[in-house]
């Protein structure tokens, strides 16, 4: 792929963002858009067009849902958002319905699809599942946001630069997730190693990460405009063939003993999708806590039938 076509599904908070992002960053050729809210995305579509004296040449139009499998990467933003103090869990059944639709209309799909949709991770096995895609093919944007997060955190708490720490959180996109604290670095040295830090506080801001989303819901109705970066991020890798590594969501094959279950893990993320699933070195209670999140998300998923 080469700055081919994105569609977005859903031109909502999330959606639009996810747009004004992906046309920001001139990866794409074509942005399609689509909502079951025909004139809105419509809207949307000559909204951003108005703009193309700002941004890298992309044509932007507003297209039927058929027309989606002729895109090169399908972003799905549809369904509703969370609502203060809700889970992405408790959003599960109203929105699974909407990714088993698209998964269905998708089938010999011969892009990928990147899920952004909450709760994201069992929305990627059920459109994963509709579609009859391979596993690599669907992809969640997963912790690939709860790792920005909790890097910026901690990136303000010691007072270096954005990106200057490396830490990864996997699991579940959500109250479950697993920051990997024994692998976190700074400057190449263990973040526990140095003498500012307090492990004591990692529960604290483990805790502060995963409110991070509540507490922007609560003061604006919606989180839009760092998962619409991150999910620019992950088309970054798709569409230029990066053979990047982002914690991602994806179904997964075996990697860290688990099996068919969609949670985040490091992915080698290339033009064909979340290639190559990478295992993690973490200690014994990190183990335990991915474990945990699986099998939280193995509960929900079951909870559809």
């Amino acid at each position: 792929m080469d700055k081919e076509t994105v569609g977005i599904i859903g031109t909502g908070w999330v959606g639009t963002s996810v747009a004004i992002s992906t046309l920001h960053a001139g990866i794409a050729q074509r942005l399609w858009l689509h909502d079951l809210r025909a004139e809105v995305a419509e809207g949307e579509a000559m909204d951003l067009a108005h703009g193309a004296a700002f941004y890298p040449a992309c044509e932007v139009a507003a297209v039927p849902l058929e027309k989606m499998r002729e895109a090169d990467v399908v972003v799905v933003a549809a369904g509703r958002n969370g609502r203060p103090n809700e889970s992405r869990l408790d959003l599960l059944r109203d929105n699974a319905r909407m990714a088993a639709e698209v998964g269905q209309m998708l089938r010999g799909f011969g892009g990928v699809v990147v899920m952004v949709s909450n709760p994201v991770d069992v929305l990627t096995r059920v459109l994963q599942a509709a579609s009859g895609l391979p596993p690599e093919r669907v992809i969640g944007t997963g912790t690939l946001l709860d790792t920005a997060r909790l890097r910026q955190i901690l990136d303000r708490q010691l007072r270096v630069a954005p990106g200057s720490l490396h830490i990864q959180v996997l699991g579940e996109h959500g109250d479950s997730s697993v920051p990997v604290w024994s692998g976190a670095r700074l400057g190449g040295r263990p973040l526990r190693s140095l003498a500012q830090w307090d492990a004591a506080a990692e529960p604290t801001l483990a805790q502060q990460m995963r409110r991070a989303a509540y507490e922007v819901i609560q003061r604006k109705g919606a989180t839009n405009h760092a998962i619409g970066l991150v999910t620019t991020r992950v088309m970054r890798a798709l569409l230029l063939d990066e053979r990047s590594i982002l914690a991602v969501s994806r179904v997964q094959t075996g990697a860290c003993g688990l099996q068919g279950v969609a949670l985040s893990l490091p992915s080698l993320i290339g033009a064909g999708g979340a290639l190559e699933v990478l295992e993690p070195e973490m200690d014994e209670l990190e183990r335990a806590a991915l474990a945990a999140s699986a099998a939280l998300l193995e509960r929900a998923h079951a909870s559809l039938s």
